[in-house]
């Protein structure tokens, strides 16, 4: 592993993978099964991850039944008979003295506990096997024989086994020898064995030569394969774990991590006795996900819970909002949520302890998991079908794994237990439900208490300047929620300094940044998915985690967290048994200041350590109370410091905070305090001015309880966006994972108050703190009392205001730069570059912070000219649609005129735009966005890019997809967009088919198949971990990776977002580019770097740091005519640019001249630097860091605590390594299948004569038909090929993507099954998949193909005999298809096209579906009961032109797979369609009504 190093840190680290098992249901061992098994691996060698050698796998590994017979041939010595002993695979370190030091340990431990070894056995290996960076990593490999010194129960010998290691793993791990991490287990049981190694799946056979020896026979392989982030692997972090492997990642691990460090305080167990205390900590530091929650469900397995049992506590469904779960089923749930948060994340967890075997899908189901029962015995499991061959006369049936599913197989019985006999079993072994009536309290139910809340000595007017209000919270923030119960939007960006630059005195939640998924796992939709997520929690002490008993739900049910006056005081007055509240102030004496603060902090300590003796279990930290004489201390920093300081002194788990204070007023101020511990939040102040606001009038419409009411449901909203972001789904897996990175504080400050929170570039500590204090005490008690002064501060942190926070663009600058561009003045881009870049006294940004070093002057003329440095800018991905025709094609003709590139965003491109203008312009824009909208991406669009940009994340809101209000969709940019006017958009959360790094890796693949000349460019934010996130990129081939900065503009975002997550570029672009470089990877790749860029000196700034490309979008804008109104969202714009409306628009002024000239004056202040600095190229300035300094003398008294030096580090060898892009990317597409279909078709292609051709296929034929489209892209355009021109038909199993963005003229006949994202994109071609011929099982009952299919297809057809798995048709704008069932989230996000279902549909049908029509067999009305979300869509009666309609496309579906669904419908046509229920969104219907009307609906503004 590498050390923590500069901005480097290694816990950021992420992995992704292919996952599988194979087993034999008759019991039978044979030796060709592990062969079997090593197949799967090699054919899902596509999802892995190769180091930078070219030969070291990202891991692999195998785990098998422990091969008795095999070990009585080759073993030494006795050994007694099968289950009687253990075997364990051992890691052992290389040098002799270690080697024999960690052996000694171990043996003496397995003494300990009464057991014996029967012997050691030296794994024979072949390490010629290995690349580089594994072999210098190889341990020695040994097998340790366990035996019984006595009669003892299975489950005894397991428990002696698991605390030998423990204990053993502890003490090594202790003893400082160099190499003790070598040493490790992967696998010690009575029943099966692990092997496993940073090898590629090729070579692990080979390798291990056990695996050769053909009497080394087993009944069940699992096979896992990883795909890390980064590049250095570790031997013992490959996969199986001794438990279970897992494909995905766990997003709630560092609350998971954190609970269970809790949960150590309070464990007893009568297996372990008194021992327990030497087997903490249960998780070791420094494992990767899945080790750790594989040491958590080894620790379970010895509590008498069944495996299943435990994988159903740690993965639940969910539950929550379950309207068809048996009333059984969730009390179990609820049950355990009151032991255990939810292990959250797309993940797919194969597990077996040798008996079992089985596998269970996460509440989200984003992982593929298909499986294949065949007639001869096997069942196979894996990430991707067809990964082992099977005749198709042998199958008996295929299956997929479906969202909180489990799949079993009992291993000594050979047979299948499903999903509801396996949980219906263990749900009633004991009567939780009865448990849960009898014990658990709901804080509804509590009995109103005719206290009044506390009094105030204080006026709230001084209590609001105390606390930091401004007039800008109370009518930007607080009102908007309470008036309309959601958060509110802004835009254009945040350009104000960070918290730790700011004069103005903060709240310290703004020094926190959330951090959010991107590439490595999905942020989730908690909008339209909806389903899946909860915000309730349980407030009380937790108990003995071995002990299964009803106490263990005695708890307080929560349903909102965000709490009223009145509920605290129900809940302070509690007066139940088993529950004790008390209140704890949060106060310190004024006048003794930060000794003061310090003590008041420890006392708290005390305070709580006495309650917990008397019983106390919830304590309430309350800030009331404030006067002159005592000032509060920051709701989080007591909170935070609470949570840990209980944790050290081993009391956390006896009692649950509340926190009652004056300073949460926005969704992260509330993310913050649950992030650090809290349970529940009582925003007692924001509840008196909402009341005040009533009372005066500028809220009306309600009374002030509803009010109150909307405002706490707003703040719900916003928590659950903000656990979205990092894609956690409930509240109760959130608490305490602190999943937030601090700038500014240093680093005692953080290790005392908020341990283990990245924290990277130092700054404040406690001092600081109470400075701010105090000068909120100045505003609020000034010395002299005049009337004006004591009005709240203006703030204008969100838009600028005279007197209020500083913002980079303000009127001087904005007049400035528009001066310049327009009158082509050189002096007025100087006083504007001036304003900009000066920061000496007014701080704004890290980059100013930073000067020039090491000046190495040379003449002007000897720098490249400015026309080679502008070829290097890009303009930002605005999207037509949110920005005005004049204004986008404006920046794409600047940007052609000089060689730069534009960007489409995320909205397509209206095709008339690919050809030149007569006058030799060009408005296409040489970047086309690829977002998770797909808006208007086809064959044709992707043939006209020079780069192709996978939006993963975007700078003002990472984690969240881009918004554009109804009125801007007028039908010229629904045209663009393939989608309905006048219906409002927004696109899904990047999930759907990246929501890992391996389908990045298959989107770009497939992207690059469809234009092979165009560079793929991927954009991230900057968050820690970005560098972590960069090297998968760069090993998932993309050539481009834009690291985006988070102050970047945006027609639309929640506040929240603008402000409080991502950090500013210069941390990640530093960060990516030492990372790269680390990993060796830098060569491969180029960097781009946006986020607010605005002179030469910040391109050179972000050079010098790494970065190769420079992207701008606030500043053209300005350039062009903004004015920062920042009302971009309410269509708005005075100026013309982010509008649609036509009056406004003739308002728009700006030519190209204007954004060419402001591009020339930053190349030319950049010339001017690179002369001063002596580089004659930009290409010589990239990485340069050494000519950057960080010592610039600081007074300020925030700021001159700052550390830089992490951003500037230089990791070693970094002189001789590559700093820039030197290579280009080897996609591997020399043998890609369309290739040989191009050979052979060359008459349809180029004489559109009729053609049908066959082939066989397999999962590693990926995106077949997107080169193919290509070509027919660039020669036919956007209408292709007449229908049916070339047929082709494939047999087999067909690997991602078939039929991806494929074009008109193309038909592909699938004889077989297929994978994940058929026809993605799909642009009118026509795509069959049917069950094979030979085959007998049914096919209505059978999955046919994968996940996402038919994902932002435009227009097409498929015809698919089987069942689609989830998320079938998300975004379909066109295509019509008939499907004969569908899994979860189907017709997500559609907005045009049909889709036919001829059988079951999964949950949450149609959430947010706005246009195209869905028909869906429904004979026994489940589907109107409860599986269809119908916020947006009503069911209709079915006219007879559209039963007419229907019936031809059931008769097409029938002529094309011969399906016999189809047929029996047809058959009694009459009943069948009284069966059909037809889905019709609302706003389609209405906008169908306003086109016939005869609307305009062309663009009568014509600018050339």
């Amino acid at each position: 592993m590498i050390e923590k190093q500069g901005l480097y840190l290694p816990e950021f680290e992420h992995e992704n993978c292919g996952a599988g098992f194979i087993c034999n249901l008759k019991g039978e061992r044979t030796n060709q099964i592990i062969h079997d098994a090593l197949e799967i691996l090699v054919k899902l060698e596509h999802r892995g991850g190769v180091s930078s050698d070219g030969k070291t796998g990202d891991g692999a590994g195998l785990l098998i039944d422990i091969p008795h017979d095999y070990f009585n041939r080759v073993c030494e010595f006795e050994i007694p008979a099968q289950r009687e002993y253990a075997v364990g695979m051992v890691f052992l370190p290389k040098s002799i003295n270690q080697y024999n030091g960690c052996k000694e340990i171990f043996e003496k431990e397995i003494k300990e506990q009464g057991l014996s070894i029967l012997g050691w056995r030296q794994v024979p290996v072949d390490s010629t096997q290995l690349g580089q960076i594994a072999l210098d990593s190889e341990p020695n490999i040994e097998q340790v024989f366990i035996g019984k010194t006595e009669e003892i129960e299975e489950n005894i010998f397991n428990a002696k086994l698991y605390a030998a290691r423990k204990i053993a793993e502890h003490a090594i791990i202790g003893s400082k020898m160099s190499e003790s991490a070598t040493f490790y287990l992967p696998s010690l049981s009575i029943t099966t064995l692990i092997y496993k190694g940073i090898i590629m799946p090729e070579d692990i056979g080979p390798y291990y030569k056990d695996l050769q020896q053909s009497d080394l026979v087993t009944r069940v392989a699992l096979v896992h394969q990883r795909f890390s982030t980064n590049t250095m692997p570790a031997w013992e972090l490959a996969q199986p774990f001794r438990y279970m492997c897992q494909n995905g990642e766990i997003n709630t691990l560092r609350g998971n991590v954190s609970r269970m460090r809790v949960r150590e305080e309070i464990m007893q167990s009568e297996v372990f006795g008194p021992q327990i205390d030497k087997l903490f900590p249960i998780i070791l530091p420094g494992k990767s996900d899945s080790a750790s929650m594989d040491m958590v469900v080894e620790l379970l397995t010895h509590t008498g819970r069944s495996l299943p049992e435990v994988m159903m506590m740690m993965i639940p469904e969910a539950w929550e909002k379950h309207e068809t779960m048996s009333e059984e089923r969730k009390a179990f749930y609820e049950y355990n949520a009151c032991l255990m948060e939810p292990w959250d994340g797309p993940a797919s967890v194969p597990f077996t302890d040798g008996d079992y075997v089985g596998a269970l899908l996460d509440r989200n189901g984003l992982r593929p998991s298909r499986y294949t029962i065949t007639k001869s015995g096997k069942l196979i499991m894996a990430s991707e079908i067809g990964v082992v061959e099977v005749a198709p006369e042998d199958v008996k049936s295929h299956g997929r794994l479906e969202p909180g599913k489990m799949f079993l197989v009992d291993m000594n019985e050979g047979r299948i237990i499903n999903d509801e006999e396996i949980k219906s079993k263990i749900v009633s072994e004991r009567p939780y439900k009865e448990w849960l009536d009898n014990t658990r309290v709901h804080l509804k139910d509590l009995p109103s208490t005719s206290t009044e809340c506390p009094f105030e000595t204080l006026d709230i007017a001084t209590r609001s300047r105390l606390f930091n209000y401004t007039i800008e919270d109370i009518q930007e923030v607080i009102t908007p929620m309470a008036l309309v119960g959601k958060e509110t939007l802004g835009s254009m960006g945040i350009d104000t300094p960070l918290a730790v630059l700011s004069d103005r005195p903060q709240l310290i939640s703004n020094y926190f940044k959330q951090l959010f998924a991107q590439v490595t796992n999905p942020p989730l939709d908690g909008i339209r998915e909806e389903i899946v997520t909860d915000i309730s929690l349980t407030l009380g002490k937790d108990r003995n985690i071995f002990s299964i008993t009803d106490r263990q739900c005695r708890k307080l049910k929560i349903q909102n967290p965000v709490i009223s006056n009145t509920d605290l005081e129900k809940i302070r007055n509690i007066d139940i048994d088993s529950f004790k509240a008390e209140t704890i102030e949060m106060l310190y004496a004024k006048d003794k200041g930060l000794n003061g603060l310090e003590d008041a902090l420890d006392n708290i300590i005390v305070q709580i350590t006495k309650a917990i003796e008397r019983g106390t279990n919830i304590i309430i930290l309350s800030d009331r109370g404030v006067n002159k004489e005592f000032a509060p201390i920051p709701s989080l920093l007591a909170c935070s410091f609470v949570h840990h300081q209980m944790n050290r002194l081993r009391k956390r788990s006896y009692f649950d905070i509340i926190i009652e204070s004056a300073e949460p007023r926005e969704p992260h101020h509330f993310a913050t305090l649950f992030g650090y511990g809290a349970s529940a939040v009582n925003p007692y102040m924001v509840n008196e001015i909402i009341r005040m606001q009533v009372q005066q009038g500028f809220i009306t419409g309600m009374d002030e309880q509803k009010a109150v009411d909307n405002f706490n449901s707003a703040i719900g909203k916003g928590i659950l966006k903000v656990m979205n972001k990092i894609g956690i789904s409930t509240l109760h897996s959130y608490r305490g994972s602190q999943i937030f990175e601090i700038v500014g504080f240093n680093s005692q400050f953080v290790e005392k108050y908020f341990p283990y929170t990245a924290s990277r570039i130092e700054g404040i500590g406690l001092y600081e703190i109470e400075k701010e204090i105090n000068e909120r005490y100045k505003y609020a008690y000034p010395d002299t009392q005049i009337k004006n002064r004591l009005g709240l501060n203006i703030g204008g942190d969100y838009r600028w205001r005279r007197n209020g926070e500083r913002h980079m663009f303000n009127p001087t600058t904005v007049s400035k730069l528009q001066q310049a561009v327009r009158l082509s003045d050189q002096d007025s881009y100087n006083v504007y570059a001036k304003a900009v870049n000066d920061q000496a006294e007014n701080l704004m940004t890290i980059r100013g912070l930073f000067e020039f070093d090491n000046f190495d002057p040379i003449p002007l003329e000897e720098v490249e000219p400015w026309t080679d440095i502008v070829k290097r800018f890009k303009t930002g991905a605005m999207s037509y649609g949110s920005i005005s025709r004049e204004a986008h094609e404006n920046l794409a003709i600047a940007m052609n005129r000089i060689g730069g590139k534009s960007n489409s965003g995320e909205g397509g491109e209206d095709r008339k735009r690919f050809q030149t203008n007569v006058n030799g312009d060009s408005r296409n824009s040489a970047i086309k966005q690829v977002a998770s909208g797909r808006f208007g991406v086809t064959s044709h669009y992707l043939s006209n890019a020079r780069e192709i940009q996978i939006k993963m994340a975007q700078g003002a809101k990472p984690g969240e997809g881009g918004q554009l209000p109804g009125e801007k969709v007028l039908p010229w940019i629904a045209e663009a967009r393939n989608s309905t006017p006048f219906v409002g958009l927004i696109s899904p959360p990047p999930h759907h088919d990246i929501y890992s790094i391996e389908d990045l890796a298959q989107l770009i693949y497939d992207l690059k198949n469809a234009n092979r000349e165009a560079r793929i460019n991927v954009k991230l934010v900057s968050e820690v971990g970005v560098g972590t996130i960069a090297a998968g990129v760069s090993k998932a081939k993309a050539d481009v990776v834009l690291i985006s900065g988070y102050d970047g503009g945006t027609g639309a975002s929640p506040l929240t977002s603008l402000k409080h997550a991502g950090l500013p570029w210069e941390l990640g672009l530093a960060e990516a580019q030492q990372t790269l470089v680390l990993n060796n990877l830098r060569s491969r790749i180029v960097v781009e770097c946006d986020g607010q860029l605005k002179t030469g000196r910040d391109v050179a700034i972000a050079a010098l740091l790494g970065a190769e490309e420079f992207g701008f979008a606030t500043a053209p804008l300005v350039a062009s005519g903004c004015i920062m109104m920042r009302k971009c969202h309410l269509n708005t714009c005075p100026v013309g640019i982010a509008t649609q409306d036509k009056s406004l628009r003739k308002n728009f002024k700006g030519t190209p001249e204007h954004v060419i000239n402001f591009f020339f004056y930053v190349a030319e202040e950049l010339r001017a630097i690179m002369a001063e600095l002596g580089f004659r190229t930009l290409d010589e300035m990239v990485g340069q860091t050494h000519k950057i300094n960080s010592n610039k003398a600081i007074t300020h008294y925030k700021a001159k605590g700052l550390d830089l030096s992490a951003i500037l580090h230089r990791p070693a060898g970094y002189s001789d390594m590559p700093v820039k892009n030197t290579e280009k990317q080897d996609h591997g597409l020399e043998d890609v299948l369309d290739f040989q279909i191009l050979k052979d078709s060359h008459r349809a292609l180029y004489r559109k004569e009729q053609m049908i051709l066959d082939y066989p296929i397999n999962n590693t034929n990926r995106s077949v038909g997107a080169i193919v489209s290509n070509e027919i892209s660039k020669i036919y355009g956007h209408l292709g090929l007449p229908e049916d021109t070339l047929s082709i038909n494939f047999t087999g199993s067909a690997g991602q993507s078939l039929g991806a963005f494929s074009a008109h003229g193309l038909t592909f006949i699938v004889e077989g099954n297929t994978n994940d994202y058929l026809g993605k994109g799909l642009s009118g071609a026509k795509l069959i998949v049917k069950k094979p011929a030979k085959a007998d099982f049914v096919a209505e009952d059978n999955i046919i193909v994968g996940n996402v299919c038919l994902f932002g297809a435009v227009e097409g057809e498929a015809y698919i005999n089987g069942i689609a798995g989830e998320r079938f048709a998300v975004r379909n704008s066109g295509a019509t298809t008939v499907v004969e069932g569908v899994g979860d989230h189907g017709c997500e996000y559609m907005t045009g096209g049909k889709v036919i279902v001829l059988g079951n549909t999964g949950r949450n049908f149609a959430a947010g579906m706005s246009g195209g029509i869905a028909y869906i067999y429904d004979p026994e009305n489940k589907f109107t009961n409860g599986l269809c979300n119908t916020e947006t869509i009503e069911f209709e009666e079915i006219l007879p032109e559209d039963a007419a309609d229907l019936k031809g496309l059931i008769e097409k579906h029938v002529l094309y797979t011969d399906s016999n669904r189809g047929k029996e419908l047809l058959a009694d046509w009459e009943t069948s369609l009284s069966n059909f229920v037809r889905v019709m969104p609302t706003e389609y219907k209405k906008a169908l009504l306003r086109l016939a009307k005869g609307e305009i609906m062309f663009e009568e503004l014509e600018t050339v």
